[in-house]
Order: structure tokens, then C-alpha cells, then sequence
């Protein structure tokens, strides 16, 4: 099986070589254009040290790019990465600024995470979901704090140690230190 970094990296170089026309036309042919996207890439992947700091906590996880888009990948493969989307929704939310792209925002949010039977509905007690549906009536910033909080505990107790115990990250805190050049 090959293991998440790879297939990042594969699927990075594929655009790479994809996007290659359109390269700034003052790149000499014999220049390496693959450099900048190599630090870049190489920059993005943690030394087993790194991960493993993302065992300490849900928080240092979601907090690192390569941790959240792993975390992201693992979700993927058990159907279950909606508590992952609605958080991360939440976030973006929280940084809106217009009165009128926070009300359309937070709408979307609601129908697409919270009403009950919607595509990626969460799993959320009845109160809590009365409560947000509630806030929606004067939304504020906080209107999706409660159920953001309730559904950051879910991950946290169980999507997360699933995590932590999977081959995926793993992989990754296993790998040797020596890695292969890109």
C-alpha cells in the first residue's frame, strides 16, 4: 500500500507537469522549474517528530496543513468526514466580515450540515440542533459555536483515536528518515 505522503506527492508532481505551460516565460529551459514546488511540498510533509505531536491533541492536528488534509484523507476512507467539513465551515465563518455573506454563510451551513435528513447532515443532539436553528433567527459570528463545540467533542473522542491507530498516520510518524529525494 503505498502511503499517503506518496500519493500526495504523486498527484503534486502530475500537476506540476500539468500546469508546466504555464511557467513564467523568463524561466530559462535549463532552470529547474520543479524546484520551488519541491520546497514547497517538502516543506508541507512532517518529520516523524512533527507527527507525532499530533498525537498530543485534536487542536495540533487540525492545526497543521499536512495533519488536517491527512486527518481529511482518513475521514474519506470511513465515510465520515462531514464532522471534519462542518468544523472547518464553522472556522471560515467565523471569519466573515459582511452582515450579508455571514446570514447567506451561515444559511448554507445550516441546510447543508444541520437540518435534519440534509446531504451531510452531523450528528447532533435535538437540542443542540434547536438551539442553532434558534441563533439563525439573529445570526451572529458565535450562532454555530454550540454545535461546532459538540461536534469538535465527537471527533475528539472518536474519529480522531481511530486516527491516531490507523496505518495512514502511522506511515507517517513510521517513515525513515532518510526519504527519497522528489
Amino acid at each position: 500500500m503505498v502511503d499517503f505522503s506518496e500519493k500526495y506527492l504523486e498527484r503534486a508532481k502530475d500537476m506540476k507537469n500539468r500546469l508546466g505551460i504555464f511557467r513564467r516565460r523568463n524561466e530559462s529551459p535549463g532552470a529547474n522549474p520543479s524546484s520551488k514546488l519541491d520546497k514547497v511540498l517538502k516543506s508541507l510533509k512532517p518529520t516523524p517528530e512533527e507527527a507525532l505531536k499530533w498525537g498530543d491533541s485534536l487542536e495540533k492536528l487540525l492545526l497543521h496543513k499536512y495533519g488536517l488534509a491527512a486527518f481529511r484523507a482518513f475521514l474519506r476512507t470511513e465515510f465520515s468526514d462531514e464532522n471534519l467539513e462542518f468544523w472547518l465551515a464553522c472556522e471560515e465563518f467565523k471569519k466573515i466580515k459582511s452582515q450579508s455573506k455571514m446570514v447567506s454563510k451561515a444559511k448554507k451551513i445550516f441546510a447543508e450540515y444541520i437540518a435534519i435528513q440534509s446531504c451531510k447532515e452531523v450528528n447532533l443532539d435535538s437540542y443542540t440542533r434547536e438551539h442553532t436553528k434558534e441563533n439563525l433567527q439573529n445570526i451572529t459570528r458565535s450562532c454555530f459555536d454550540l454545535a461546532q463545540k459538540r461536534i469538535y467533542g465527537l471527533m475528539e473522542k472518536d474519529s480522531y483515536p481511530r486516527f491516531l491507530r490507523s496505518d495512514l498516520y502511522l506511515d507517517i510518524i513510521n517513515q525513515k528518515k532518510a526519504s527519497s529525494p522528489l
